[in-house]
């Protein structure tokens, strides 16, 4: 068999943590075996959507083979549970959007919270997230990594980080470096395409370098520098489902109490978040300029922060929507030149290491065969599509009467597929999580029920049980859940145990 169409060389466009993630994961996955070269700039600065994760970086993690600890010390990262959701259903509400299962085992084919769901309906059940484990441990700031117990929820913790993302980036340039990705500092002033196939030749660089490649990755933000620019593959406009089209960052000082989740916090105008690492916490406002302006935006954040103001708050614009191509021709955009959703549900940097799980389970050869480009791009757009259905779901299901931005939210048509979501759990409390998207159906479910959407009835299954038993079930399931969380160590001190960080110097707010 003949290797002669092999890529040979890949030029990846653009650091931070899109570029960094992409030359890590190809530099272990390769093993040498193709050139790697990534352009970047110092002079321009790095942009993205937050410093938290979900679960699935601990598998990009793992594929790399980091040290978990030394990884958390050299982010200075915390650890996650899940994100606090307050005052999105209405003022003074709050709900956790908790990792892991809702409840217990199952009961043959019908889930836990179909139990949970027919005594709330009558008024003999407490909220949901008092049946979640990661919310009950989450509420006590309490972390652990899983142990080797069986049959109890400490045996399977899901969690993720937050961290400091220019912090992470740099950790994986040390990384990739060391396994032979050759960086080069400058800026891309020229895309060189073929006259007749339109293939990306090579980039050429301020200082007249021309720099040639087989596969480019556009891990240019915004810019869209090669997808946009050079091969003008077009956007996917969804601001009038995501309205939001700016942001402001600032760090501020710690807070006594270390939290192991993530929390955003309702606003006029959009909304706050706030995320806690080792040596800050890390804030910013998301929201529509057409309800507020960017100087009464700066107001309302930096009046409310944990601590001080460690910088002046850094602005942000942008446009929620996606490409109408992620792959086109011989150029995958990665990270914010493939798409941006707000940072609502901690997605950014998951679409970034699931962009490179696709690119290298699809990866090409200098044919560049139309069959794997499509799928690349069928694959990466339903991903999109169901995440953004997610994040329309918490500000359609709104009951916060009578602010115009959230109900503009609460009265927008929505897409048809979500529609369809909402109808079937309105019905009978039924989800289905299709294909492999995101957000599996314990996540629908705490943010459905969080947001006000309860169904008109359980499952007919579920009358099968007799009250006294079910009552017992779930019941039970709370006493074990909240027993296994008490033996949990504090967050905080879990840190200072086994990954506490060094001080960090004084660097400026990163969004990414």
């Amino acid at each position: 068999m003949s290797s002669g169409q092999n890529i040979r060389r890949v030029v990846i466009v653009g650091g931070g943590t899109a570029g960094w993630m992409s030359a890590a994961a190809l530099s272990k996955l390769l093993d040498r075996k193709i050139e790697i070269r990534l352009i970047e700039s110092d002079e321009i600065g790095i942009v993205g959507v937050g410093e938290a994760t979900i679960p699935q970086i601990r598998l990009f993690n793992a594929t790399l083979g980091l040290d978990e600890n030394e990884f958390v010390r050299q982010t200075q990262a915390t650890f996650k549970l899940g994100i606090e959701f307050a005052g999105w259903l209405r003022e003074g509400s709050a709900y956790l959007h908790a990792f892991g299962p809702v409840g217990g085992r199952d009961l043959g084919l019908v889930p836990f919270y179909q139990y949970w769901l027919k005594l709330h309906l009558a008024g003999e059940a407490s909220g949901l997230g008092d049946y979640v484990f990661n919310a009950i441990a989450a509420r006590g700031n309490r972390f652990m990594r899983s142990a080797d117990i069986q049959n109890s929820p400490l045996s399977n913790i899901a969690y993720a980080f937050h961290f400091d993302a220019g912090l992470y980036a740099r950790f994986l340039r040390t990384y990739g470096e060391a396994r032979g990705v050759m960086r080069c500092e400058g800026k891309v002033v020229d895309t060189l395409l073929n006259a007749e196939s339109g293939f990306i030749e090579a980039v050429q660089l301020q200082s007249g370098e021309r720099i040639e490649g087989d596969l480019f990755i556009d891990c240019s933000g915004f810019r869209g520098l090669l997808i946009e620019q050079a091969l003008q593959t077009g956007f996917e406009d969804w601001s009038h489902w995501l309205p939001c089209n700016r942001a402001l960052a600032v760090p501020c000082a710690s807070a006594p109490v270390l939290t192991p989740y993530t929390r955003a916090t309702a606003r006029s105008a959009g909304w706050q978040w706030r995320i806690p690492l080792q040596h800050r916490i890390g804030n910013g406002y998301v929201y529509c300029s057409d309800y507020i302006s960017d100087d009464e935006a700066a107001a309302s954040l930096l009046g409310q922060l944990d601590g001080a103001a460690l910088a002046e708050p850094r602005p942000l614009r942008f446009v929620t929507g996606m490409r109408k191509q992620f792959w086109n021709r011989n150029c995958v955009a990665i990270g914010l030149a493939s798409g941006f959703m707000e940072p609502l549900e901690s997605t950014s940097i998951h679409f970034i290491q699931s962009s490179i799980a696709k690119l290298v389970a699809l990866f090409p050869t200098r044919n560049f065969d139309t069959a794997d480009i499509a799928e690349y791009n069928r694959q990466v757009q339903f991903e999109f599509e169901r995440s953004r259905d997610f994040l329309i779901l918490h500000y359609q299901a709104n009951q916060r009467i009578g602010q115009p931005f959230w109900d503009r939210c609460r009265t927008m048509a929505i897409p048809q597929s979500l529609q369809q979501k909402l109808d079937l759990f309105r019905s009978h409390a039924r989800i289905f999580r299709e294909h492999e998207e995101l957000f599996t159906e314990s996540s629908w479910l705490q943010v459905l029920v969080g947001q006000g959407v309860l169904p008109r009835g359980y499952h007919p299954m579920v009358d099968l049980l007799a009250d006294n038993e079910t009552r017992e079930f779930v019941a039970n399931v709370r006493r074990v859940l909240e027993r296994s969380a008490e033996a949990m160590p504090d967050h905080a001190a879990f840190i200072a145990r086994t990954c506490k960080a060094d001080p960090p110097p004084l660097s400026r707010e990163r969004i990414s």
